[in-house]
């Protein structure tokens, strides 16, 4: 009882007014019933849209890990000493920068993705639009990834860089077992920030017709033209999605912290 009147202060009160909004929507979702025709038309909603949970999780953590690849190559490549890799990766970050990135969406998957495709002989219809998507998105955060990388690999002290050579490790070596290793502590708060984000982008897929939460909320609004449970129901969903990813954040920091 002491640590809860400890964590409810003046500073915590918006803990409690986003916790009595979800408990409201919940209460609504699950209990609510219409009294002239006896529907529960959010649950309705509810039942009709969740099925595309799995569907946001699989595009976000599939398109996250592709752009930690991409983030990674490109982080490294904006450091790099070698003129031509430096540059290619800075002509990316700025490219995605400069573009919506809905704009982007359409064009890697029905563009880039399509020509791609036929550089190995086959038809862009024979690409699943889902996997068009996950592309496309992790495209995009890839270059913002990359930021992050290069931000969190500069803030390695260059002795630590120095002793490495001293060792004689290559600068692969010295990348992969000393700087990666201490610079992720200082990204993780950044990563974890661009994951939620992916998160909640995620729903901008629905314009590419693959049945995530957005886009099931969007087939069922123009079927049953109940547009006010429909877009509660998503936004409570993405709520404690988001809240849940941040407070799994803060404790994985705070564990890595206390090491």
């Amino acid at each position: 009882m002491k640590n809860i009147k400890k964590f409810i202060n003046k500073d915590n009160i918006w803990v409690l007014i986003i916790a009595s909004i979800i408990c409201v929507m919940l209460y609504s979702i699950f209990f609510n019933v219409n009294p002239d025709t006896g529907d529960r038309e959010y649950y309705d909603a509810f039942k009709f849209i969740i099925p595309g949970l799995s569907i946001t999780f699989i595009c976000t953590i599939a398109s996250f890990g592709i752009a930690l690849i991409i983030g990674l190559f490109a982080g490294i490549g904006r450091i790099s000493k070698n003129t031509l890799f430096k540059n290619i990766s800075r002509a990316y970050i700025e490219f995605v920068r400069g573009v919506p990135v809905i704009i982007l969406l359409f064009t890697v998957a029905f563009v880039i993705v399509v020509d791609v495709a036929e550089l190995f002989n086959l038809s862009g219809n024979q690409i699943p639009m889902i996997l068009r998507a996950i592309i496309a998105l992790a495209f995009f955060y890839g270059a913002y990834i990359a930021e992050v990388f290069r931000a969190g690999i500069e803030s390695v002290g260059k002795g630590q860089i120095e002793g490495g050579e001293s060792l004689g490790l290559t600068s692969k070596q010295i990348m992969r077992y000393i700087t990666l290793p201490q610079a992720f502590k200082n990204m993780l708060p950044a990563l974890g920030n661009d994951f939620i984000s992916m998160m909640k982008d995620s729903s901008l897929l629905s314009v590419l017709a693959v049945n995530d939460l957005t886009q099931k909320g969007r087939l069922y609004a123009a079927s049953s033209f109940r547009f006010q449970e429909t877009y509660l129901v998503l936004t409570v969903l993405y709520l404690i999605i988001t809240l849940t990813l941040s407070i799994f954040q803060r404790k994985l920091e705070n564990k890595l912290e206390s090491k």
